[in-house]
């Protein structure tokens, strides 16, 4: 006989109850464990349809000894490349029996440790974190308590999936030089330990060259306050006739405050982005970029937590990719 529905909402033990399971049954068949047949699942689901049960995925967690459940940090979601880092991580956790939780941090107002420590207190058992802004002391005391997963960034002393960021920086830099441009400008994040290697390889590359490095940092990572700093920079006596930008959010905010001060893009100034995000690559905006690979980092990130998951002792990972140049119609020869 099917139960009526009652105010509280159904349970597993009603659920087992109408089909004359165990619990524990029940419990197996929502945890895809093995032990159960097609048959009793198919009864089990049914019958968790008829009385409105729906399964809660992160309270089983809790109740559970074992940590199976991903946790992705991303610094910020209107920047294309964490996104790019979500999809990567999704490809590689499909056919894995693991959750992923997500938490986003403010882009705005540096540190956010609220969004890690969301993820230790659903009880995840490993964080991947892409651009973490924590000093690398504080990701290795985190991951004590939960492994971390370093993506888009090295840490020493714990798994890392990065982009060789010397090698992508050069590449855009001497882009530049060789159009015979010679103020180039960089416009760099805030300078947060694991996040200065573009601006600290461009100064190397400029001085190399006998230039004179022209650098001015954004407030924060938004394309609002890129464009507040390019705007005062553009605005100067001696302004570049060429931008390398810490990423192509940057770049964009670079690109709006050239149009407003009546500059053109690449006549006036050349503009070269970091990232090649899916708006760097569309038509009228056609971004020169570093393409960093962010799917594919996410990706690797992805299995290097599974395998840390399966193998808690296993060697620290390190995995480095190359990134490339791409060259759009943003940069021209300097006239």
């Amino acid at each position: 006989m099917t139960l009526q529905r009652q105010h509280r909402p159904a349970t597993q033990a009603d659920v087992a109850r109408e089909v004359g399971v165990s619990r524990t049954l029940v419990s197996f068949a929502f945890r895809g464990a093995a032990g159960v047949s097609d048959e009793t699942k198919q009864a089990i689901f049914e019958a968790a349809k008829r009385l409105g049960y729906r399964h809660n995925a992160a309270a089983a967690a809790l109740a559970s000894k074992s940590r199976t459940a991903v946790g992705l940090y991303l610094l910020d979601l209107r920047n294309e490349v964490y996104s790019d880092v979500l999809n990567g991580v999704r490809l590689a956790l499909p056919q894995a029996r693991n959750r992923l939780i997500l938490s986003v941090s403010r882009s705005i107002g540096g540190v956010d440790p609220g969004a890690m420590d969301s993820l230790v207190e659903a009880r995840v058992g490993i964080i991947i974190a892409a651009a973490l802004l924590d000093p690398d002391a504080r990701v290795r005391e985190l991951a004590q308590t939960t492994p971390v997963v370093s993506v888009t960034r090295r840490v020493e002393g714990v798994d890392s999936v990065y982009p060789d960021d010397d090698a992508g920086a050069r590449a855009a830099v001497e882009h530049l030089l060789d159009l015979g441009h010679t103020r180039i400008a960089h416009l760099a994040g805030p300078p947060f330990e694991g996040h200065t290697v573009r601006q600290e390889v461009y100064g190397q590359i400029m001085r190399s060259a006998g230039l004179a490095p022209q650098t001015v940092a954004a407030a924060d990572f938004t394309q609002e306050a890129a464009e507040r700093a390019a705007a005062e920079l553009l605005a100067g006596p001696d302004r570049p006739t060429a931008v390398f930008a810490h990423n192509d959010q940057f770049a964009l905010g670079v690109r709006e405050a050239a149009y407003a001060l009546g500059l053109t893009v690449p006549g006036d100034l050349s503009l070269v982005g970091y990232d090649d995000s899916r708006t760097a690559r569309l038509h009228g905006i056609d971004l020169t970029s570093v393409d960093l690979y962010a799917v594919e980092l996410g990706k690797i990130a992805g299995g290097v937590a599974l395998e840390r998951l399966n193998d808690p002792g296993a060697p620290l990972a390190d995995r480095c990719l190359t990134p490339r140049l791409v060259v759009r119609n943003s940069t021209a020869p300097l006239r």
